[in-house]
Order: C-alpha cells, then structure tokens, then sequence
C-alpha cells in the first residue's frame, strides 16, 4: 500500500469534513478532494466507518506533532499561530501542549495560549473543524468515542503541567477549569461572529487569557 497516496487521502477526509460536515464524508467526495481516480478512497478505506477512522488517526497525528513541537519550543517563543501541523486544539481541539519545558511565568503562559487560540481560527482551523464533526459522530459511535477519548483527555494533564511550569496553582480543579474554559471558546472562534466574541471577550485573545488565568488561578497571576 502507498503510504504517501494513504496520508494523502486521510488529509483529503479531514479536509471533506471541515468543509462539508459528517454527511458529506464519502468516498467519492475523499476521492475528489485527493485529486486521485474514483475509487481510491474506496481500496483504501473500504466503509464509512472506516473513513471516519483515517480521519480520527489522522488528527491524532497532528495533534502529537503539535504538542511535540511545543516541548521542543524554547518557554519565550510560545506557540504562536503556525505551531505544530496545521493543529488548533489545540485541542483536545484548541491546544496539545506536551510535556515539556512551558513558559516561566504567567504573562508567558498567557502569550502561549492566546497563539493556541488565534491557530484555531487560522492554520488550524481544517484540523479543528474536522475534530469537532468527529466528535459529533463519536456521540453514536462508542469505537471513535474510544479512539478520541486520549486526545481529549491529555489536554487536561498538559494544562496543569502549563501551570505547574508557570508557578502557578496547578490542582485537578484548576486544570479542569483551564481547559473547559479553552474548549468553550473554540466554537465562537471558529464561528466568528462579532457580537459573541465581544460578549466572550474572545476579541482580543491577550487580554482574554490573562483574565482566564486570573480567574482560574487568583493572585498568583500579579
């Protein structure tokens, strides 16, 4: 089997259901957007089900790549919008921090998760979308639901570590708030609309991860 035309195909799934969602994931669609004969996907990828998996392996990759970028990245360089590949997040959708060397301080870690949140409306805007039609999908499927579950799940280990690496309180409730607080602000990105981002003061993504932080963690921003 030809790996480059196999990855090559996974891309093309991602790149269907960002654009078309879940019902427009087929694999004449796969096929049209690979650029490759009629049937291709089809050798490859032989259901749906499938398809639906290429594609969740497929963002799972990205999201390790990005998160490995990350712990690769000197603490003043952040992550600014074309860390990792083509990745949100990260995580989950909006983010993937691994565990490496985070930023110093608060003011650095506020840097870093606005440039997480500025990628999901940008480079890694097709990973995203992508992730969260899986995630739909995953709500009948118990099998993806399994094969999501890691990726979602470690967002909540890597902002604690963030934390931790920050000088900042860093306890399961905190992490927990961190992250839910991240995931809540990747649709109204994605979406764009002015009126909400202003009300989620998603406007200006510097100002809004330094109050998270305060909010999540008190005095021990200042």
């Amino acid at each position: 089997m030809n790996q480059d035309r196999r990855d090559r195909l996974r891309d093309a799934a991602i790149a269907v259901l960002a654009r078309e969602g879940g019902r427009g994931l087929t694999h004449r669609a796969v096929d049209a957007a690979a650029a490759v004969p009629t049937g291709t996907a089809k050798n490859y990828f032989p259901t749906r089900d499938a398809l639906l998996r290429a594609a969740a392996e497929r963002c799972a990759e990205q999201y390790h790549a990005l998160a490995e970028a990350l712990a690769e990245a000197r603490p003043e360089q952040g992550a600014g919008p074309g860390a990792g590949a083509g990745a949100g997040p990260g995580a989950g959708p909006a983010s993937g921090p691994g565990a490496g060397a985070g930023p110093a301080d608060a003011t650095r870690l506020a840097a870093l998760l606005a440039g997480l949140l500025r990628n999901t409306a940008g480079p890694g805007r097709i990973r995203v979308l992508a992730y969260l039609e899986l995630q739909a999908e995953a709500a009948r499927r118990p099998w993806l639901a399994a094969l999501l579950d890691p990726v979602a799940a470690a967002d909540f280990a890597a902002h604690a570590h963030l934390l931790r690496t920050a000088g900042l309180p860093a306890g399961p409730e905190r992490a927990r708030a961190l992250t839910l607080a991240l995931h809540g602000a990747i649709p109204h990105l994605l979406t764009g609309a002015p009126a909400t981002l202003a009300a989620a003061g998603l406007d200006d993504l510097d100002r809004f991860t330094r109050e998270l932080l305060a909010a999540v963690c008190g005095e021990e921003t200042r």
